[in-house]
């Protein structure tokens, strides 16, 4: 019985069934490739798609509302002693402030009406070339409102006072274009009562 050895090797049978063998493994290791191929792009696409969507998610922000009105003007919280958290189009968050402060000195016992026309008087003082052109030089002249002068203008802060100095700084004006203001029952100036009085509200007098 043969062996089944050539002399110089493997019978030519063998090798021709080793070559069919290694044909047949390279077919099946390329079905695998194609199928694991095949299985992966649906899933990379899937993925990829995602990806893309939560980048726009991201990239888009959120819409923030200006703030337009003296209702969305907040303190921080408390009826009295907040700083002002956001102010209103247009105008200095600080300028609010300090107009609120004076208000609240001047007329914290007055009507809500009689506290804007003290914000107008101030307002008007900075449109006019005889008075500085910004709230704090008006605000700080010597002896130019009495709550300054004495410190009451530091009081705790009034939600309504804001509110007040929001509506003067957007131009509303019940003193009708007053200069100067003061209380008939304390005022002890002869020259203030030189000045013409153009209106009363609640417990104060409106000059030019």
């Amino acid at each position: 019985m043969g062996l089944g050895f050539a002399v110089g090797g493997m019978s030519p049978n063998y090798r021709k069934r080793g070559e069919h063998v290694r044909k047949w493994r390279e077919i099946l290791e390329n079905k695998r490739i194609k199928g694991l191929i095949t299985c992966l792009v649906p899933l990379l696409t899937v993925l990829l798609i995602a990806g893309v969507v939560e980048v726009k998610k991201i990239a888009v922000p959120r819409e923030q509302p200006a703030v337009s009105n003296v209702t969305e003007v907040q303190t921080t919280g408390r009826e009295k002693g907040g700083l002002i958290s956001r102010g209103a189009v247009g105008m200095e968050r600080r300028d609010v402030q300090i107009l609120a402060q004076v208000i609240e000195g001047e007329a914290a016992d007055e009507p809500y009406r009689g506290k804007v026309a003290v914000g107008a008087v101030i307002m008007n003082r900075c449109a006019n070339p005889e008075f500085p052109n910004t709230i704090p030089g008006v605000i700080n002249q010597v002896d130019a409102f009495e709550s300054v002068s004495n410190g009451q203008y530091q009081r705790p802060l009034s939600e309504e006072s804001t509110r007040a100095a929001v509506e003067a700084l957007n131009g509303s004006d019940p003193s009708g274009g007053a200069l100067y203001f003061w209380n008939p029952a304390k005022s002890t100036s002869n020259w203030v009562w030189s000045r013409p009085v153009i209106k009363k509200i609640g417990n104060h007098v409106f000059a030019v």
